[in-house]
């Protein structure tokens, strides 16, 4: 226990006097209020504190595990379980994002420069439509795929200048990403550290009964570590297959469209096939044809099989929300939030079925 920690306890009176009605609540305001300007204090940081709560219900359990090895060491435990966290997470993150940036740069200067042809992509692709399908194409009324053409261009040209915007924004406000990086470790050695105790002591001054308290932190903690092994894990293995095979089948930009599968694959109900799809169309118009039939059976039978097999075995059970919950959530969650909400959407979610369904076990007991 810490200096300040031993004086904070001793200045506390070994007996609290009964206080007026009145008096309880100008403390609860005084309390409410106290929180609110510690929330409006630290919101430039909820991005690194966010983190921070999820790298430590994350690696809780090596942490843990070191604890049983050197237990009177519990600084040295948190400080070996943060360099992991280090070399597992923050630089691989760094080196795909630095190299992300430069392919992200070029890629947009190629299609400035007209070295890369969107058109022709599209055009390649509306030359190899057979005529039997394209009579199809004509009475339903969807011939205008010129209009179609200037659109997907317009929104692929425009997520492009989006992404180098914000590649040229996180250079220029790099003291503010560093100060929230360092945040986020630092915040996480004492979440190692003192996790359990500082759980402990904001369980005790919630006013819940004690099963029904037990209950929501187990959902919470079981909801991070599912997101996170089932969704980012799984996202990140079907980026890396994807951008494997257009390197080695030779197409540019492979990182870039590996990222962007990962993203896509993020979000339930929509996955990498919105890249690889178009890509091998793309080659079998365009004459590439043991290119696409190749990209064909990597994206069906092993990106498209990495969800299927991977998930069961990294979450099991752990969530049991519906599938539309999650993507309401997911999605709900990023148009608020941002990148973070692909996290905060799916917890909140899942804070919102367990008090639902304690509510209703008390009210079938009553």
């Amino acid at each position: 226990m810490s200096r300040y920690s031993v004086a904070m306890a001793t200045n506390v009176p070994s007996s609290v006097p009964s206080s007026t009605p009145f008096e309880d609540r100008v403390f609860l305001g005084f309390v409410a209020a106290s929180t609110l300007a510690m929330a409006w204090i630290a919101a430039p940081f909820l991005s690194g504190i966010l983190w921070a709560v999820i790298a430590a219900v994350m690696f809780a359990p090596i942490n843990d595990r070191l604890m049983l090895r050197m237990p009177a060491r519990r600084n040295t435990a948190a400080a070996l379980t943060l360099l992991l966290v280090i070399g597992v997470v923050i630089v691989p993150a760094f080196t795909v994002g630095s190299l992300l940036v430069d392919q992200v740069l070029e890629t947009y200067q190629q299609i400035q420069s007209r070295q890369l042809d969107i058109n022709k992509f599209f055009d390649s692709v509306r030359d190899a439509v057979p005529p039997s399908i394209e009579r199809y194409i004509d009475r339903y009324g969807l011939d205008d795929l010129r209009g179609l053409q200037e659109r997907l261009s317009s929104i692929l040209t425009s997520g492009l200048r989006l992404a180098v915007g914000q590649a040229v924004s996180v250079g220029q406000s790099a003291f503010g990403f560093a100060m929230t990086m360092g945040v986020m470790l630092y915040l996480t050695y004492f979440l190692l550290r003192d996790g359990r105790a500082l759980t402990r002591t904001i369980g005790a001054a919630i006013p819940l009964q004690p099963e029904r308290k037990a209950a929501l932190f187990d959902k919470f903690t079981t909801v991070i570590r599912a997101t996170i092994k089932g969704s980012i894990v799984v996202a990140a293995v079907q980026g890396l297959l994807g951008g494997l095979t257009f390197w080695m089948l030779g197409i540019g930009g492979a990182l870039l469209w590996g990222v962007v599968m990962a993203l896509l694959s993020l979000v339930p109900a929509i996955g990498a096939g919105l890249i690889w799809v178009p890509v091998a169309v793309y080659l079998l118009a365009s004459g590439a044809v043991w290119q696409g039939v190749v990209l064909i059976a990597v994206g069906v039978f092993v990106i498209g099989m990495a969800d299927n097999v991977l998930r069961p075995i990294l979450v099991g059970a752990d969530t049991r929300m519906p599938d539309y919950i999650v993507l309401i959530s997911t999605l709900g969650g990023i148009a608020a939030m941002g990148i973070n909400g692909f996290i905060v959407g799916p917890i909140i979610a899942a804070m919102f079925i367990a008090a639902w369904g304690i509510f209703a076990e008390s009210r079938a007991e009553a």
